[in-house]
């Protein structure tokens, strides 16, 4: 060995097939594993958040048409996979006047100073991480077991 040679050291593996199946079936159906997960994840946030809700605005809302999720969806912008809780529609009150749902729950949410009214806040404590985590991973393990 001379001055200023270097050893390298070599190490070889192989893995077993389940397991290079296992990688081929993420590789291939990832972004539908992505867009389910996102959709399962959407879902629990829809079912707590309809049990979170105020009775005055679930009783305006009705069976609960106007809470939704959203198609999944890539952003533009980074190419992430996206899935929204929505509330869509309108709100109809005793008189019959309507008013979008959004904007009503949004005065539940937030409140208002001008006409007085407090905040009862459901929206944001229906983001319960460790609930949604558990979701995404149970549809991440059922395509890991189907490789």
């Amino acid at each position: 060995m001379q001055r200023g040679d270097t050893l390298m050291a070599k190490y070889r593996m192989e893995l077993p097939t389940e397991l290079m199946q296992i990688f081929k079936n993420l590789d291939q159906n990832s972004e539908k594993m992505l867009g389910e997960m996102c959709q399962a994840g959407a879902e629990v946030v829809k079912e707590t958040t309809w049990m979170n809700m105020p009775k005055g605005l679930k009783d305006g809302i009705g069976s609960g048409d106007n809470l939704i999720t959203s198609r999944i969806y890539k952003t533009p912008s980074d190419d992430g996979i996206n899935c929204q809780c929505m509330i869509v529609g309108y709100f109809t009150n005793e008189n019959g006047k309507q008013t979008p749902a959004p904007l009503v729950a949004n005065m539940f949410e937030y409140g208002s100073r001008q006409r007085k009214y407090p905040k009862h806040p459901f929206f944001r404590k229906s983001f319960r991480k460790a609930q949604i985590e558990k979701a995404m991973l149970d549809v991440q393990k059922k395509y890991i077991k189907e490789g």
